[in-house]
């Protein structure tokens, strides 16, 4: 695992090794959700190619996935109110 300026400098290899490691820890931890940052990464990371932004059918466990835009200025696909929205979907989704 390594820290990168971009998520484009990480290799498709990297995405899916830091999937699997980050399923090992949901799995001991069992939190209720996790959230996910960027779809690009996760479809990669867990072979999941046409994810879209939200909740995901897929679990690890009983973890519900949900994947969220990354809020990086470089992704000038979601502007402030549409990241807002969608962060705001997952907080009510997790306050049942």
């Amino acid at each position: 695992m390594r820290t990168t300026a971009r998520a484009d400098e990480l290799t498709p290899e990297e995405l899916v090794a830091g999937g699997k490691a980050l399923a090992r820890k949901i799995r001991r931890r069992k939190p209720r959700f996790l959230a996910l940052l960027g779809v690009t990464a996760y479809r990669i990371a867990f072979d999941e190619r046409k994810a879209v932004v939200g909740p995901q059918e897929r679990t690890i466990g009983e973890t519900r996935l949900w994947v969220l835009p990354n809020p990086s200025g470089l992704n000038a696909h979601y502007q402030v109110g549409a990241l807002a929205e969608a962060f705001a979907q997952l907080r009510e989704a997790s306050a049942v």
